[in-house]
């Protein structure tokens, strides 16, 4: 593996670290706020347990490479995800604004990881490759999930607003 795709193979990586940090603080709030959306709680909780073992996965390859995965990066990107989040509690569409917001970050994940593949076969490094393509195929799914149950979600969301019920989570 040549030192410039392996940087960039590492940067990349220490890049989706963060990212699904991230998520997790995206998610976090979310979860704390849902009351009226089970099926949309239970299936971020889910997700939340893919994502931290996503985040292990990660450290693992980065650890196979014998780079840290520490970087301010993940720090940053952690605490802007928990200010979007908050920053949906003031719409009175809450459940709506948080389903959009988690397909289109499920979608940059999903290119992400694409690339980290790619990477990952240009360096050579076949070790991460499975593991790379088992976090993919768990943003896929959310991303499949969220797209398959925003019908409902709205459904419900307009029903609960017509009845005068708390219709944001």
């Amino acid at each position: 593996m040549t030192e410039d795709r392996r940087s960039l193979f590492v940067a990349g990586l220490k890049n989706a670290h963060a990212m699904e940090n991230q998520a997790l603080s995206i998610i976090k709030p979310q979860l704390s706020r849902i009351e009226n959306y089970p099926q949309v709680a239970a299936r971020l909780e889910q997700h939340l347990r893919e994502t931290e073992a996503q985040i292990k996965r990660i450290e693992d390859i980065l650890a196979g490479l014998n780079e840290d995965n520490l970087t301010l990066k993940d720090w940053m990107l952690s605490a802007t995800g928990s200010m979007a989040a908050l920053g949906h509690t003031m719409a009175d569409d809450e459940i709506l604004k948080n389903s959009f917001a988690n397909f289109a970050f499920e979608h940059f994940e999903i290119a992400a990881y694409n690339a980290l593949l790619v990477m990952a076969e240009m360096c050579g490094h076949q070790s991460s490759i499975a593991g790379l393509k088992e976090n993919l195929s768990e943003e896929e799914a959310m991303a499949r999930w969220l797209s398959d149950n925003l019908r409902e979600v709205t459904s419900e969301f307009v029903v609960r607003r017509e009845a005068g019920e708390t219709a944001k989570v």
